[in-house]
């Protein structure tokens, strides 16, 4: 019998992302999103978990920096979290508590384009006001600085000359929804074989 998997969602914001992981999952026999949290209480993630079925907490951050966030996702048996448009910085106690086993998506390709700020519509205004020719998204695992964990994946898409930020955001978005669900199976998948 396989393991099955019990992931947390974090998310900061509307939770297009979480919605997606959530009924990525749903369809799964062995991996489920069983949780939400959201340092957000007007986050409109918080709908789409309830609408889903799926429980979702609100903390502060004190309770992130005081260990009582680490305790939820040790009380609800938790064994993989996955940032969503998250923009904290996760501490050093959870990382460690689940080292290789938090994941985030960053829409930009790093290593350009990240850290403290680099968010939404502020990541793909960068990437125009440079003129590159290109964007995507990073998945990567998280650490104890902004966006410098070790990639695990990049897609690839154009930026056009005509570009605004919000239609280079909506290309990455596609990006997202695409790949990120079947990047965080690939992982848990290759996980059960070791």
């Amino acid at each position: 019998m396989s393991k099955k998997w019990r992931l947390a969602v974090f998310a900061s914001g509307s939770g297009t992302n979480a919605q997606n992981l959530i009924e990525h999952f749903n369809k799964t026999f062995d991996k489920e999103v069983v949780l939400v949290l959201s340092n957000n209480p007007e986050a409109y993630v918080l709908e789409r978990a309830a609408r889903l079925g799926v429980p979702a907490r609100v903390f502060s951050r004190e309770d992130l920096k005081t260990g009582r966030v680490l305790r939820i996702l040790q009380e609800n048996a938790v064994d993989f979290v996955v940032l969503a448009g998250f923009l904290w910085l996760i501490p050093a106690e959870i990382t460690a508590a689940y080292r290789n086993r938090i994941v985030n998506i960053h829409p930009a390709l790093l290593p350009k384009y990240g850290g403290k700020g680099m968010y939404g519509l502020h990541v793909h205004a960068a990437v125009l006001e440079n003129g590159e020719e290109e964007s995507g998204i990073t998945i990567h695992y998280v650490n104890e600085k902004y966006d410098s964990g070790d990639i695990i994946f990049q897609a690839r898409c154009p930026v056009k000359p005509d570009d605004t930020p919000e239609r280079l955001q909506e290309r990455v978005h596609r990006l997202e929804y695409e790949h990120f669900p079947k990047v965080v199976e690939m992982l848990l998948d290759r996980a059960e074989e070791k």
